[in-house]
């Protein structure tokens, strides 16, 4: 450990001497822009702009399309930064520059030559999540792990580094997020056995400037054990391997392919761990620290300051990756920085973000049944642990019986489409599945670049409900309770966005834009876009005109039967079985839609 703090020490003296990105600041801070894939660096997605209202909402139409060329699932969004779009595509990860002052002309395009034995080793589609732009380059972490950084006048490549090896099933569908001199990368391929970690690669030249992996030696994970805490409590020694058997940690998953999110006053970054591998729990026993956990870090240096682990030896695959979101909020009588996270697992926490206390755990669904909920008594042994129900323990349960009923699915109660918050309202707005799973696991053996899952789905609409596979919903993250709720025939698979205009849009696994009313949740508007909706809505403006972007393009998870193909109903983990009347209503198609308000 003193050599750790030694090396960091370094590390923090050279990001000291380091301006902040000034720049980026600014670009995030002006409503007009859409200059981060998370909207800011709070992870909001709330824009300030406010020409579309509540009243006129109902008059848009298409302003502009564009068709990327490209099929299969379109996750994330467009970038505006000044008269500039910059549109990304699945693989092979195509990037355009667009010229909003000529009606979109293309200025130019960059085209990796990537290997295309990388496509079935990426778990749920060929999705990628966008761009990030900071320092005048574009970068771009390729399905094959390759970060680019481009000249975001030219497109010409300014260098690029290998995050990882697909050879041993490590792909990326992230995007990255830029932090001061630095972008924040992560790794794919937990039903591959990859070992997560999240990297930190100077902004300049792309050399690595720190590497945190999820669980091993503390000074793989970058930890200090006497000042790193898990609930208040200092983690110990060793807490990444004591809780594996073996030398299992070494291929135990937690990889970080969701969102990041960063506090500039605390210098903290925020993102969650997946699920620890295999999905067999028989075969990895303990708790498996620290997959599925909200990990938060220093920026500079990659050392944590806290963690907390959701959801213990897993038993279900419900990663801990979707976003956090940031905001400050009353909290008994005392305003806090708070941190809310909608888990896979079906619980909505909020936190104190500084610390990392627990202050809300409660299901975001009402037919989450695999736990009776969290134990909140700082007191006891089992604090900030959620109480399973045997019935839907699939270990308990043994190995090759199939464990009916569990809810949610794997898919989890969300998955990472990223939820929205609006200030106006203090309500988060979150796209949401409602289905439940069938889970049998087996035992499975470890081959580099093979699948590790050793697990087999059926996934369904829950059943007593309203019959539809979705929610979009608005949630109070003090109170812990729903304060509406949208169904939907299928998952809620888009991004959401808020805006000062008080609306809400959102999108569909059958293709429509939505935009309902913050407050109520009434439907204001509606359009089919030509194919189903897996991407997030943005917003900007140009010429002083509001206009609101969105990528169709129907894949993902839910999708993955018609993007690739599949009928089994059991492929896909579980998920062509599940969405197969998905193809009733939409078909493949890449194409980002503009709208706007007529003058």
């Amino acid at each position: 450990m003193k050599k750790l703090v030694l090396l960091t020490s370094g590390i923090a003296l050279c990001a000291g001497m380091a301006s902040a990105n000034e720049e980026l600041m600014g670009l995030i801070d002006d409503p007009n822009q859409w200059a981060i894939q998370t909207g800011d660096y709070k992870n909001q997605r709330y824009s300030k702009l406010d020409q579309i209202t509540k009243e006129n909402v109902g008059d848009l139409q298409v302003a502009w399309t564009m068709s990327t060329g490209v099929l299969r699932g379109h996750e994330g969004s467009p970038l505006v930064i000044g008269d500039t779009m910059y549109l990304h595509t699945p693989f092979p990860n195509i990037v355009y520059a667009l010229d909003l002052n000529e009606d979109g002309r293309i200025k130019w395009k960059y085209e990796p030559k990537q290997d295309p034995d990388v496509i079935p080793v990426m778990c749920c589609d060929t999705v990628n999540r966008g761009v990030a732009y900071a320092d005048g380059k574009i970068f771009l972490h390729q399905a094959d792990t390759t970060v680019v950084a481009l000249n975001a006048e030219t497109g010409e490549v300014e260098w690029s580094v290998v995050n990882g090896d697909p050879s041993k099933g490590e792909t990326n569908t992230a995007t990255v997020m830029p932090v001061k001199d630095k972008i924040i990368v992560g790794i794919s391929g937990g039903e591959f056995g990859v070992r997560g970690h999240v990297t930190a690669y100077n902004i300049a030249d792309g050399s690595q400037a720190w590497r945190a992996y999820s669980m091993g030696p503390d000074e793989d994970i970058l930890i200090d054990p006497e000042n790193t805490t898990h609930l208040g409590t200092p983690v110990g020694e060793n807490s990444g391997t004591n809780t594996w058997e073996g030398d299992q940690w070494m291929i135990g998953g937690g990889t970080t392919w969701g969102w990041y999110s960063y506090d500039p006053e605390e210098n903290l970054i925020y993102y969650g761990s997946g699920n620890p591998s295999t999905w067999n729990p028989a075969q990895r026993p303990g708790d498996n620290r620290w997959s599925m956990t909200v990990m938060a870090r220093d920026a500079d240096t990659g050392i944590a300051k806290w963690f907390y682990q959701m959801t213990p030896h897993d038993e279900w695959d419900y990663d801990g990756v979707n976003e956090m979101i940031l905001t400050e909020q009353e909290w008994e009588g005392e305003q806090r920085k708070l941190l809310t996270h909608f888990d896979r697992n079906g619980l909505g926490y909020t936190m104190d973000r500084v610390t990392g206390e627990l202050l809300v755990a409660e299901k975001f669904d009402p037919v989450v049944n695999w736990t009776t909920g969290v134990d909140m008594d700082p007191e006891s042994d089992t604090y900030g642990r959620p109480e399973v129900v045997a019935q839907y323990s699939t270990e308990q349960n043994g190995e090759d019986v199939n464990s009916t009923g569990i809810c949610p699915a794997a898919l989890g109660t969300k998955d990472q489409q990223p939820a929205a918050y609006s200030p106006q309202t203090e309500l988060f707005y979150v796209p949401t599945n409602h289905v439940c799973m069938d889970y049998e696991p087996f035992r499975v053996s470890y081959t580099a670049g093979q699948p590790y899952v050793g697990a087999t789905l059926a996934m369904y609409p829950a059943p007593d409900s309203h019959g539809g596979m979705g929610n979009f919903i608005a949630w109070d993250n003090i109170a812990g309770e729903i304060k509406w709720s949208i169904p939907e025939q299928f998952s809620v698979w888009s991004g959401a966005l808020a805006t000062a205009g008080d609306i809400v849009f959102y999108g569909t696994l059958e293709g429509y834009l939505k935009a309902v009313d913050a407050q109520t949740g009434d439907e204001l508007y509606r359009f089919k876009t030509p194919s189903g909706i897996i991407g997030n809505v943005m917003t900007y403006t140009h010429d002083d005109k509001q206009y609101v972007g969105i990528l169709s393009g129907v894949g993902g998870w839910a999708g993955i039967g018609l993007a690739a193909g599949l009928t089994n109903p059991n492929d896909g983990l579980g998920a062509v079985g599940g969405y197969a009347a998905l193809s009733d209503y939409t078909a493949l198609g890449g194409q980002l839609t503009v709208f706007a308000v007529p003058d």
